[in-house]
């Protein structure tokens, strides 16, 4: 009888290219599935109803990967450091396998759960599997890890990177008797009811390995070739929307990568490899915030840049509100939030434009914005949207820290016909793009159409927060 290994699933919802997963097939044929229904995490309350949705789906389509090719994949409720070693010992695993994490929780809890395997004689093998490169791989001539992406990003692109894990196949079913004990130590179905939050709205993209396969598929045929062009166009569909697949592991980072190189041997133009390089360098930017919150954990708590750790927010409760409701008077930013609240995604220009206004305008804490993201998107992941908060708010890891997007200028630029914000301000619809865009539009048209005034000046409150900034570099806040 083969030995059984438990392979814990959290952020590798798939069977191929899981680097932790391949391995264990590569010791023993009898590979069992194990995801952990987290009380610590699931009971948050920044965690997204879209995201749980979507998560949920992922795990289902899982499930049935598993019994496709002979295996099983074992759900279980409650704290990992119980559940996870009770379960093992349960079925006499000779070891669990789990890819790692760079969050602080994640890497706490992983270190619980090796100390506690190991009290019982069950050995815990980690490995990294959602970055290109691990954390160590990537320093400065110095040694320490970069603060600043463009030199990451030259040393990281300069490296090369792996293929894509095999994926599993033909694994050894658990026997009758090993299954009754896994439903003693706790395992059961997954509970689709009982997650906490609902989320009635589609999912912009299917949950689950196939879905995020053809996504991939569909972008790289032809979307990627104009990325740099598209890609800041909100009515346009210029990005992968992989975003979500990526934060579950959907699909493997090797396989993206991998598709992004079969992508750059197909063009025939300065512009199209232009599109497939900004691609990938987003895909670094990805793992600049990882290796950042891997290395800086105190980011996941607050600002990088010290000053701001003690930055003089106005924090107006009836600004945030209408903020969170897409009601401030700026039809980009509205149109932005709306999209949010209506689907759990955002496009990436729009979260820019929507988190400086809430910083630089409203001079509301970052920290608001970010819980706020984490609370609605259905691809929520610490890192990214840490990093990308702190770039907005000029508190983080950004060699030109002070940016200042002005919504109308924004809406000029990329979404000159007004189109996005028709989509999502459905009320404005009637008005010419110029007024949309540069956002003039009379009182008597903003009441016609049962659209707020304005409830800040952008160019009032862009110098206030100057001002703010320079005292406090000044150190005189």
């Amino acid at each position: 009888m083969s030995d059984i290994i438990l392979f814990w699933h959290r952020r590798d919802l798939r069977l191929s290219d899981n680097v932790g997963l391949a391995a264990a097939r590569d010791k023993t044929p009898k590979v069992a599935g194990v995801f952990c229904l987290d009380p610590n995490i699931l009971n948050r309350d920044d965690v997204a109803p879209a995201r749980l949705k979507y998560m949920a789906g992922c795990l289902q389509h899982l499930q049935q990967r598993y019994a496709e090719v002979g295996g099983k994949l074992l759900i279980v409720q409650g704290d990992p450091l119980q559940t996870i070693p009770a379960l093992a010992a349960a079925l006499s695993a000779k070891a669990v396998y789990w890819n790692l994490d760079i969050e602080p929780y994640s890497r706490e809890r992983d270190k619980s759960v090796s100390e506690a395997l190991r009290a019982k004689g069950i050995a815990a093998e980690t490995f990294w599997d959602q970055l290109l490169h691990a954390p160590a791989e990537i320093r400065t001539g110095s040694g320490f890890p970069y603060t600043v992406y463009t030199p990451f990003w030259k040393n990281w692109i300069a490296k090369p990177k792996s293929q894509p894990a095999p994926e599993l196949q033909h694994a050894e079913s658990l026997t009758e008797k090993e299954l009754q004990a896994a439903l003693n130590a706790g395992a059961g179905e997954l509970p689709w009811k009982d997650l906490g939050k609902i989320w009635e709205n589609p999912l912009l993209l299917e949950p689950g390995e196939s879905a995020a396969q053809e996504k991939l598929e569909e972008f790289c045929y032809r979307a990627i070739f104009d990325y740099q062009e598209q890609r800041n166009f909100p009515a346009a569909p210029g990005t992968s929307m992989l975003s979500a697949a990526l934060k579950f592991g959907a699909i493997g980072i090797r396989t993206v990568w991998a598709a992004a190189k079969g992508a750059l041997e197909q063009c025939r133009s300065d512009e199209t490899l232009a599109g497939v390089q900004t691609w990938q360098q987003e895909l670094a930017w990805r793992e600049f915030y990882q290796h950042a919150m891997y290395h800086f954990p105190e980011l996941a708590s607050g600002s990088y840049r010290e000053p701001f750790k003690n930055f003089p927010w106005d924090n107006k409760e009836d600004h945030f509100q209408a903020w969170c409701e897409g009601k401030t008077g700026y039809p980009m930013v509205d149109a932005a939030m709306r999209q949010l609240n209506e689907t759990g995604w955002m496009h990436n220009r729009c979260r820019m434009i929507v988190a400086s206004f809430l910083t630089k305008d409203l001079i509301i804490n970052w920290q608001w914005g970010e819980k706020y993201f984490m609370q609605k998107l259905v691809d929520g992941d610490l890192a990214a949207n840490n990093g990308g908060w702190q770039w907005s708010a000029s508190s983080g890891m950004d060699p030109k820290p002070l940016r200042i997007f002005n919504p109308a200028t924004q809406a000029q630029k990329f979404d000159p016909e007004g189109e996005y914000i028709r989509q999502w301000l459905p009320e404005l619809g009637s008005l010419d793009a110029e007024a949309l865009v540069t956002g003039k539009i009379s009182a008597g048209e903003r009441e016609g159409c049962g659209y707020p005034a304005p409830i800040v000046d952008h160019n009032q409150q862009q110098r206030r927060f100057k001002a703010l900034y320079q005292q406090l570099k000044g150190g005189s806040i």
